[in-house]
């Protein structure tokens, strides 16, 4: 299992940038790579909701189904596969220390095949990481900063 994590310290209020996070409608535009981010039941947010995703790295598409298995307003998303593609996202949302910022916290953990899929797919997946962190910074940062 290969574990990323990231915090970052934005001018958005709590709240709003929950809300954004929160919303699946959004995860095409700022997760890199996500081709498709589609409910798979009526629960569309929340503990329980089950998504359909695509995530294209190179020239590979991976395609998984995540649970929302933790979900407290304002504070934690937490989502994991429960099919295909072994990948779990966590979103934790806190208080800045200055007044007015919100830190955001994230943690995306996967586990690769084993043998020489795993290997090509391991080479793939380490620099999409590091690229896709600073999409999804920048790209939160100018969709709820306005």
């Amino acid at each position: 299992m290969s574990e990323v994590r990231h915090e970052a310290v934005t001018t958005a209020p709590r709240e709003k940038l929950f809300a954004y996070v929160d919303d699946y409608k959004n995860v095409p535009e700022y997760m890199l790579g996500i081709t498709s981010f589609e409910p798979t039941t009526d629960v569309v947010q929340g503990k329980g909701s089950v998504f359909a995703a695509a995530l294209k790295v190179g020239p590979k598409e991976l395609k998984s189904t995540v649970e929302c298995t933790e979900w407290v307003e304002n504070e934690l998303i937490k989502l994991e596969s429960v099919k295909g593609f072994g990948a779990n996202t966590e979103w934790a949302f806190r208080d800045g220390d200055e007044p007015g910022t919100t830190v955001l916290s994230v943690v995306f953990d996967f586990t690769l095949p084993g043998g020489l899929a795993g290997k090509v797919l391991g080479g793939l997946i380490g620099p999409f990481a590091d690229q896709a962190i600073k999409h999804i910074e920048s790209k939160i940062r100018t969709a709820v900063e306005a």
